[in-house]
């Protein structure tokens, strides 16, 4: 083996996700692979890291970007559509040179904070050349509204359009985004899950449960107000979403903050939490436990800065180590990383610290403090603030 063009990088601990943590280990990277994970005393590090952690890149598996100007102008609150009609006015006003903005503004926080693999809802697909021009792996999900079918119709032809003139490329790939039960039309959920990889909110208050079932609640007024109730349009149940969705290449089920854990979740389907969110909106606890139990891939978004502090995925896995301490640590480590690159087929290629996958990793300070359990360091114990450092396809982040 010619090791000339070998770049031998060490850590305080290396934490590959799909085997044992490592103290003090090595990762040996080749142009933009990773070609061995080894013990320190196998190979002489070019470069180390001994007061950090080195892991997989982080992966954000639901986010909005064009919404990352609204930090702290519209804090999360219930009923639900009380926050709605904020973001829907905000959206309303801005402008296309706005949202491109803010499109750039999220995404570089995404990547400083060490995220290699994003999954945008993307209105209009806006974020798709960001995202294609990017030191990062992406889906773009066109997101799609339109709730009565005059409304739906124009929207899944829009939708449509853009899927066919999108190929996916080795950056980024295409997917459709019905929006939530509440905002769209249930052909476009029927037909965008026959033809692509979809992304939904779904179960995100009880009130979208009393909408969908009884065709009552404070959703009526609401979708009134704005000119689009059509009770015929909606979908039947979540179980008719699920399952719809399960048909699709994969499926990301987005906050499922009230989904009975027997839901028919498909194989494809993957359920994204974003447990900062969800805290911030005062829902009751989430039901992790049952969901892992059942069965149930679990992945975690930051959803947007609308809603979040900020885009950073390692501290809604601290979020979910404080909320849920029955859950494994390194269960919580692989739900931000190598599920979420489950969740939207890149496992392939990312999510994990893997011979022969993309070096894509990041080295995340720690505390000078040794745990029992590595994982803490990580999740539990306080972070210095100091930089991270991430490396993407083999190359160092600026």
């Amino acid at each position: 083996m010619n090791r000339a063009d070998e770049r031998v990088i060490s850590a305080r601990w290396i934490f590959p996700v799909d085997s044992a943590p490592l103290p003090g280990g090595t990762i040996t990277v080749r142009d933009n692979q990773i070609v061995a994970v080894l013990p320190r005393e196998d190979r002489t590090p070019d470069e180390s890291h001994d007061h950090a952690v080195m892991i997989p890149g982080l992966v954000n598996a639901h986010t909005h970007l064009d919404l990352s100007r609204l930090r702290s102008q519209t804090p999360p609150r219930l009923p639900l559509t009380d926050w709605l009609g904020e973001v829907i006015a905000f959206r309303r006003k801005t402008s296309g040179d706005s949202a491109l903005d803010a499109v750039q503004f999220g995404l570089a926080e995404s990547l400083r904070f060490g995220t290699t693999l994003i999954g945008d809802i993307a209105g209009g697909g806006l974020s798709w050349d960001a995202l294609a021009a990017a030191g990062a792996w992406s889906v773009c999900y066109h997101e799609a509204l339109g709730l009565t079918e005059k409304r739906a119709e124009a929207a899944w032809g829009e939708a449509a359009d853009w899927l066919r003139s999108r190929p996916d490329s080795r950056r980024v790939r295409a997917g459709l985004s019905p929006h939530a039960p509440y905002s769209v039309h249930r052909a476009i959920i029927e037909a965008a899950a026959r033809i692509a990889p979809v992304s939904v909110h779904l179960a995100e208050s009880p009130e979208e449960r009393e909408l969908l079932e009884k065709h009552a609640g404070e959703f009526v007024p609401f979708l009134k107000k704005l000119g689009v109730w059509e009770p015929t349009s909606l979908a039947p149940s979540w179980d008719w979403i699920a399952w719809r969705c399960s048909r699709a290449a994969h499926a990301l089920l987005a906050h499922g903050n009230y989904l009975p854990p027997k839901t028919p979740v498909g194989a494809q389907s993957t359920l994204v939490w974003c447990p900062r969110t969800h805290t911030a909106f005062g829902h009751p606890a989430y039901p992790l436990t049952a969901f892992l139990a059942a069965g149930h891939r679990v992945a975690l978004g930051t959803d947007s800065l609308a809603s979040n502090p900020d885009l950073d995925v390692l501290a809604e896995a601290r979020c979910v180590r404080e909320s849920h301490p029955d859950v494994a640590n390194d269960t919580i480590l692989r739900m931000a990383t190598l599920d979420g690159a489950t969740a939207m087929e890149m496992d392939h290629v990312t999510g994990s610290l893997t011979p022969g996958k993309s070096a894509d990793l990041a080295i995340i300070p720690v505390a000078d403090a040794d745990p029992a359990d590595p994982h803490d360091l990580l999740l539990r114990l306080p972070l210095p603030e100091k930089p991270r450092r991430t490396m993407w396809r083999g190359t160092w982040r600026d």
